[in-house]
């Protein structure tokens, strides 16, 4: 199977570890175990003693019932039986496509977004068309060109909400009006919602799972939770004939989720409020200080994120983003993540889910990067002007 080269996953695979300022991250700001039952007030030494007298058995097949149980108190109408756990998002997005598509079928996706919802159907021989999210419509979907993209043929809609690396958030009215859209030809809706209820305002983010029959949620561990290093995620449906075919399929391809890993997230997951109030106070913060920063540096734009951990920054220097991106890292230290990785010109996705010091230093170190590469563009521009 040939599949195209993932750009922002091979980005931070070269980069990321040597990063000074790691303003690339997306995951918000990770925690021990330690930190975990401090912030959910269990005892540490009841459960560790508990799991480790466990025999390292494949565990529950189908997923334990306090990790799906947990999963379930983050929508309103699952059940347990709803709930398919996965080897992360990334591994639930791909289980989607690989359980539930075939060559020839027909699936519409958006862009920018999280490369997979568009580059794995591909792979498999999906005919995959692109709705262009714009700038100037705050990075939501224009409906009425998606409806027009939508036909009869279409298997499924892929949709990433709150989106990567936009942050920008769609309301129930425009959900409501998509699952109309995707009724209509009888599609799936996948939505990948890995940021889900990290809202920069109070109020109950919406599931594409609670809202459409064949709707199709996507979420894990890592970006709300500040758990990446469990590597769990899950898929949430009330499509009992897509259930099947899910558990059918993951017979072949996983079998089981880490036992460790799904007794560690029951516990987040008991007292996930917890864990969301703190998350939800630094994306706030650090948002903040991420606005107040665009505001004030001139060669910066951006749509202000709703909800997530990350920004698409736009900057005016004469520079494409790769060779932006990476020669500020080798000068400065600051890593961000290239729009081009996004199919986007001229602009950084920023994460601002990182420790409020990280992000103020990073944001320094491209001040001072961006002014030095303007002060040497006005010399060269007077050299020229000089020789005239």
């Amino acid at each position: 199977m040939k599949i195209e080269p993932f750009k922002v996953e091979e980005w931070m695979n070269a980069y990321e570890v040597g990063a000074k300022y790691n303003i690339a991250e997306t995951c918000v700001d990770s925690i021990s175990i330690d930190e975990l039952f401090e912030l959910v007030g269990e005892d540490k030494a009841s459960f560790l003693d508990a799991l480790c007298s466990r025999r390292l058995t494949y565990g529950d097949i189908e997923g334990a019932a306090p990790f799906r149980e947990g999963v379930c108190r983050l929508y309103r109408s699952l059940e347990p039986q709803n709930v398919v756990p996965t080897h992360g998002a990334a591994g639930a997005n791909h289980h989607v496509f690989y359980s539930l598509l075939e060559a020839g079928d027909e699936v519409v996706s958006i862009m920018p977004t999280y490369q997979q919802l568009y580059s794995i159907p591909e792979s498999f021989g999906v005919r995959t068309k692109l709705l262009n999210l714009k700038e100037e419509d705050g990075y939501l979907p224009d409906l009425k060109k998606l409806g027009n993209l939508v036909t009869s043929k279409t298997k499924m809609i892929c949709l990433n909400n709150p989106n990567n690396p936009t942050g920008s958030l769609m309301d129930l009215d425009t959900l409501r009006k998509i699952v109309e859209i995707a009724r209509s030809a009888d599609a799936y809706i996948l939505c990948d919602e890995v940021y889900r209820h990290l809202t920069q305002e109070d109020g109950w983010n919406e599931s594409i799972a609670d809202l459409y029959e064949k709707g199709i949620s996507v979420s894990s561990m890592s970006k709300v939770f500040s758990l990446a290093g469990l590597r769990l995620g899950w898929i949430a449906t009330t499509d009992s004939e897509a259930i099947g075919k899910l558990l059918s399929h993951r017979d072949y391809t996983l079998i089981s989720c880490g036992l460790l890993d799904e007794a560690l997230a029951g516990v987040a997951l008991r007292q996930g409020d917890r864990l969301l109030d703190r998350n939800r106070s630094i994306v706030r913060r650090n948002l903040r200080i991420l606005d107040e920063w665009v505001q004030r540096q001139p060669h910066v734009r951006y749509v202000r994120p709703k909800a997530g951990t990350t920004a698409l920054v736009h900057y005016d220097l004469d520079m494409e983003s790769y060779d932006f991106c990476r020669e500020m890292y080798h000068d400065t230290g600051a890593f961000v993540t290239p729009g081009d990785c996004f199919e986007m010109g001229r602009c950084m996705r920023i994460g601002y889910g990182s420790d409020t010091e990280t992000l103020m230093d990073g944001l320094a170190a491209i001040d001072r990067y961006i002014a030095h590469k303007v002060e040497a563009e006005t010399d060269k521009l007077n050299e020229q002007e000089g020789t005239l």
